[in-house]
């Protein structure tokens, strides 16, 4: 492991704290989309982000079947972590998945009103089964 790379725990921990994410996923004749996202997750367990069924990113995951996940901190130290595996999707996801989603974002006054405006039947969750990392530290050692 480099001297810069972050431990197992450190990245699963650096992974939970809220951070914008961006999602990369193959498209054909062009480059990947590369986006940014909200997205969940907790230590130990599997990344997911919500987005609208039919929406590009939810086509494009499903057509690659996988897809990344990059956050990072962007002020010194700089830091990040990266993670990619299979996709498994949630047809049908109850407002409360959304509702826990953005209040990772958003002050708690608005987080039912956004949930009353931006969750529908189209809603869907998308989750990774993390199969490869990458981390880099740049505060290790200071």
């Amino acid at each position: 492991m480099s001297q810069l790379s972050m431990t197992s725990d450190e990245r699963q921990k650096f992974l939970a704290d809220v951070h914008v994410g961006v999602i990369a996923v193959n498209r054909d004749g062009r480059a990947p989309l590369a986006v940014p996202i909200w997205y969940g997750y907790e230590p130990g367990g599997q990344p997911f982000v919500w987005t609208g069924r039919g929406s590009i990113k939810e086509r494009l995951i499903r057509a690659a079947g996988r897809f990344s996940l990059v956050a990072q901190h962007e002020k010194p130290p700089y830091r990040y972590v990266s993670v990619e595996g299979p996709a498994e999707f949630d047809e049908a996801p109850t407002a409360d998945i959304v509702r826990g989603l953005a209040a990772r974002y958003l002050p708690a006054d608005e987080v039912d009103p956004f949930v009353e405006q931006a969750y529908d039947d189209n809603a869907i969750i998308i989750r990774m089964r993390p199969e490869h990392w990458l981390s880099v530290d740049y505060g290790q050692g200071a």
